[in-house]
């Protein structure tokens, strides 16, 4: 016979257990009864709401997400803009009018000015784009800096950085057969958007795109060429061209996806162009 005084009859231990055994009998309802399209909130719960992304089917509007976590995050360690407005502006423009022609115009971009010297532009998922004060004063028109552009734009385009972060994620053995944890997600962001070393079909691609893009823009196609060329010639590689495979066969490959017309167009007035950045920078 029990005592009356069993650990089951007492009221301390009684408000203890039987709220406990409603959470456990509901946990057993819910892990037994949900699909295994529903197992993935339930998992969430129990890790305490850690935010896990799925790569493979990221939609637009989450890669875009992705892409501000990763933008705040440069900004606040990595790089410093350059806060003059009119800068920003002028390379909004042109950012904007190349975007809306290429071939994923329907995420929003956006363009920003990064006060440095060094030659460089990159970009990372989910719409924006970096440019260095270094590389507008490095281009001798208009054309050769939108061609930069362009080919950031193509990358986004392409979803190259969403893809290198699946396999980075693989690589490092952060992936798991839900995910990636958010967190990690950004962090791999940034680094590739910094560091980021492209395959070389990545780049042939872009190269692709960009020219593409470059002429449906409006510009002049052969400005890719002409700041390609000029930046090999310098004696050591640029910032911008360091990670990438920027070589002349590369360059003869670009030659190939000019069009009939690739030397008319926009924004090869030297002097115009030249006025302009000076009162910019």
């Amino acid at each position: 016979m029990l005592k009356n005084n069993s650990l089951i009859n007492r009221p301390f231990y009684r408000k203890l257990i039987y709220p406990l055994i409603s959470v456990l009998v509901a946990t057993s309802l819910t892990i037994n009864s949900a699909s295994p399209s529903l197992a993935f909130p339930w998992r969430q719960i129990i890790l305490q709401g850690i935010q896990v992304i799925q790569l493979t089917t990221l939609s637009d509007n989450q890669e875009v997400e992705l892409g501000k976590q990763i933008n705040a995050q440069l900004l606040g360690k990595e790089v410093r803009l350059h806060r003059n407005r009119a800068t920003q502006a002028y390379i909004s423009r042109i950012g904007q009018r190349l975007a809306q022609v290429s071939s994923r115009p329907e995420i929003p971009y956006r363009f920003q000015v990064v006060d440095d010297d060094n030659i460089n532009a990159f970009a990372t998922m989910g719409g924006f784009v970096y440019i260095n004060t270094g590389l507008i004063k490095a281009a001798d028109n208009e054309a050769e800096l939108a061609s930069v552009m362009a080919h950031e734009i193509a990358h986004i385009a392409a979803r190259h950085a969403v893809k290198q972060m699946r396999q980075m994620a693989i690589a490092r053995g952060v992936a798991t057969a839900t995910g990636l944890d958010q967190n990690v997600a950004v962090q791999i962001g940034v680094d590739l958007a910094l560091r980021r070393p492209k395959s070389r079909d990545a780049e042939r691609e872009a190269d692709y795109l960009g020219i593409q893009n470059l002429g449906r823009a409006g510009y002049a196609q052969i400005g890719a060429i002409t700041f390609m060329e000029k930046l090999l010639r310098k004696g050591s590689v640029p910032t911008f061209l360091s990670t990438h495979p920027a070589t002349s066969s590369r360059i003869v490959a670009m030659r190939q996806f000019l069009s009939a017309n690739a030397t008319s167009g926009d924004g090869l007035n030297e002097a115009a162009y030249r006025a302009k950045v000076n009162r910019l920078l």
